[in-house]
């Protein structure tokens, strides 16, 4: 296609081994689709777990000369590949469009919210710390170092292809550890495309890979036996983490996992409700609901939930759906049929249930993955789109008559990824950020995620920190040495 020609001398369609593109062990190709026609965009290298193993041996050769690189240089060689992602926006955002089908505009937005990760954490790079002191009881020095936990795996999905993968490698490269990154199948084109620009920025070459793959247990299977590797890092379903999770013990991987979310958009009765109905469409729409922070279960009081939810049935019903590229496009497909027939199922389960459509409610008929941007109220609790992710652009409202009720309901889920409230008093603002059960929480807010804050879930929404200060130590060992006076 046009699009994808304009753009295709800029990434690299092998498997990503010592700073280059080379053709993947079995010489297999698998095909990457643009979800908006359901058209083939290219054929890239289809990695095995021999092309795992070559990965991590040239990850361990370099593993020690990475470490020892000073910080600064480390940094100056982040912030180098930040401004050459920043200065390609437009060639990185179709990208991510063609194969994801974000709209540009989201598409843009991801390259800066997913370049300030490399740009955080060159300033991170120059900071590691560690503390030295004299041993309480007078027997001699405490000094305690960190250092690089040694050779990472990465493993993202495809709903943001740039900013999963970023946030990932900025801290470990920062920390100066190599990495090994299993992109989504149905995404692997922006992670190769950020490949190049970090050779172009100077990173030695075996300090990071890229294995694109249809078969990612064969890539990621044979790494996670393998005891040179020392981490694995994993955002997707909670399902596949907990595989995950089950493998690494057999090495004692460190592990850090973004998984699966359930989050509920509460409107208490006292809300600015302009406010919320803002906040409720940020929250919800953005990437067209595909993603893990998205308001999953949007309670609203039943003094103003017929109000909310007829504005906001006229806001999402306005929306336009196309292709991302096109001017004008609010929405666009889902990133498969799989994913499709996914929200489909939900939303005609709740219909069936009592759920009344507002607007939208189906699959738009034509090429491309398209679903209509849809509201449900009145969904009763017991419907199965109140306990399940539902990854598509659904609002689902339901009522409410007591903050306890409520808080309740919020934390009646085995996630705690992201929740979301809206209320102008601020005692109660205290009182339910501490109560809801959620590692994230938004106050009149419906975007929460910043390179500056730590991101990371509770429960079964996953383990440890990404982003903020905290991200860089998911990297690092601590280490002490017992000095003598």
């Amino acid at each position: 296609m046009l699009e994808y020609d304009r753009i295709s001398a800029l990434i690299p369609t092998g498997v990503w081994i010592d700073g280059t593109s080379v053709p993947a062990a079995g010489a297999g190709t698998f095909a990457v689709h643009n979800p908006a026609t359901g058209d083939i965009l290219t054929e890239v290298a289809d990695a095995t777990g021999a092309d795992a193993l070559r990965a991590l041996d040239s990850a361990c050769r370099v593993q020690s000369d990475w470490a020892a690189t000073a910080p600064r240089e480390r940094a100056v060689i982040l912030r180098r590949a930040w401004e050459i992602l920043v200065e390609r926006t437009e060639e990185i955002a179709l990208l991510m469009t063609l194969e994801m089908g974000k709209t540009l505009a989201e598409a843009r937005g991801e390259v800066a919210y997913g370049g300030e990760f490399l740009r955080w954490f060159s300033e991170e790079a120059v900071r590691i710390g560690g503390r030295y002191a004299e041993a309480p009881g007078g027997t001699g020095r405490i000094l305690v170092t960190q250092q690089p936990v040694g050779p990472c795996l990465a493993i993202t999905p495809w709903n943001f292809p740039l900013a999963m993968g970023s946030r990932k490698i900025g801290p470990a490269l920062a920390a100066g550890c190599t990495v090994i990154v299993k992109p989504a199948e149905d995404t692997p084109l922006t992670m190769l495309a950020l490949a190049q620009i970090f050779a172009e920025a100077g990173l030695p070459a075996g300090v990071l890979s890229v294995l694109p793959g249809s078969d990612a247990a064969a890539i990621t299977a044979p790494l996670l036996a393998d005891p040179r590797l020392r981490k694995v890092t994993f955002t997707g379903s909670t399902r596949v983490g907990k595989l995950l999770l089950r493998q690494a013990a057999d090495n004692v991987l460190r592990t850090s996992m973004e998984l699966g979310g359930n989050a509920p958009f509460i409107v208490f009765e006292d809300a600015d409700l302009d406010q919320a109905l803002t906040g409720a469409m940020a929250a919800k729409m953005r990437n067209g609901g595909e993603a893990c922070t998205a308001a999953n279960r949007i309670y609203v009081h039943n003094s103003i939930r017929a109000e909310f939810a007829s504005r906001l049935a006229e806001k999402i019903g306005a929306l336009r759906v196309g292709p991302g590229h096109e001017p004008g496009v609010d929405t666009g497909p889902l990133i498969n049929e799989r994913q499709r027939s996914s929200v489909a199922a939900l939303v005609d389960e709740a219909v069936a249930a009592g759920a009344v459509v507002r607007t939208g409610g189906k699959a738009i008929d034509g090429p491309g993955y398209f679903f209509q941007p849809t509201v449900l109220d009145e969904v009763p609790r017991t419907a199965r789109i109140h306990r399940e992710e539902i990854f598509g652009p659904v609002a689902a409202i339901y009522g409410f008559d007591t903050e306890d009720e409520v808080v309740a309901l919020a934390n009646d889920t085995e996630y705690g990824l992201a929740a979301y409230f809206y209320t102008r008093d601020l005692d109660r603002a205290l009182r339910v950020s501490n109560a809801l059960d959620a590692g994230m929480v938004g106050v009149n807010r419906g975007i929460i995620s910043d390179p500056a804050a730590p991101f990371g879930g509770v429960k079964q929404s996953g383990l440890g920190s990404e982003g903020g200060s905290e991200g860089i130590h998911e990297y690092l060992d601590t280490k002490y040495v017992a000095l003598t006076r």
